[in-house]
């Protein structure tokens, strides 16, 4: 995907699991694979239909980053198409985080751990990488929350921006974060039951930590669900059920 993260390297990765044959695969590790299968909940708003990503998740890159040497997960918040914004509804953002399997070790690494995010409001459709600055603010528990700029999205990732991938390569990806719907103005009218919001996470690979804007690709794109008033979680991955139950990450 296309933004301007922070450009900064963490000191090291957390290292945390190693391979394990998974005799019942857990529920949440079942929840990846299945969402990668499925269609959007609906369509995003003002993202054409040409796009690959418009109607379901998809691979990008994959596993496979090629030249690139960094890394960064992001996610995005659409209005539905055709539905107009809640006028007293924000989105409130959980941590993101991201974690790179190492084909060499079989261990999941934590690539952004305990970050909270920023971002801005890009066009829908992304075109020319153009946006504006988003209404956001820190809320009370320290999260971040965004309300929806009209005809743009809201598009973030972790604050410490991008970090570099290690020389074993990527043998697979998981993003995963929760996010939950607030009242802008809690002592104005809720209008939370009117909205119709979505959220997508996914991960971009970046030719250099300090590259610009279009050096850059994704890994993969996730599944739009819907955003609630209850915490929800949203995730991307990019490899298959079978792969993620044999060394289920550390969800």
């Amino acid at each position: 995907m296309r933004h301007k993260g922070a450009l900064q390297t963490l000191g090291a990765v957390v290292l945390l699991t190693g391979p394990a044959l998974a005799v019942d695969c857990p529920d949440a590790v079942e929840m990846l694979a299945r969402d990668m299968g499925l269609p959007h909940a609906a369509l995003p708003s003002g993202v054409p239909d040409t796009y690959d990503w418009a109607r379901t998740p998809r691979l990008g890159y994959g596993n496979h980053p090629g030249e690139f040497t960094a890394f960064i997960a992001w996610g995005q918040v659409y209005a539905v198409a055709g539905a107009p914004l809640a006028a007293n509804t924000r989105v409130e953002l959980g941590p993101i985080r991201a974690l790179i399997l190492s084909p060499a070790t079989g261990r999941w690494s934590e690539m952004h751990p305990s970050v909270v995010v920023q971002g801005d409001a890009y066009r829908e459709d992304f075109e020319a990488d153009v946006s504006v600055a988003a209404d956001t603010r820190v809320e009370p528990d320290g999260n971040l929350s965004a309300r929806l700029v009209a005809g743009h999205n809201y598009h973030f990732w972790p604050e410490t921006g991008r970090v570099l991938l290690g020389p074993a390569g990527v043998g697979g990806v998981v993003v995963t974060m929760q996010a939950r719907l607030i009242p802008d103005d809690p002592i104005a009218p809720d209008d939370r039951a009117d909205a119709r919001l979505m959220l997508s996470v996914g991960a971009d690979y970046w030719q250099a930590l300090d590259a610009a804007w279009p050096n850059n690709g994704d890994a993969a794109i996730g599944r739009f669900g819907f955003i609630t008033q209850d915490w929800q979680t949203f995730t991307m991955t990019t490899l298959p059920e079978a792969a993620l139950c044999a060394n289920p990450p550390p969800l």
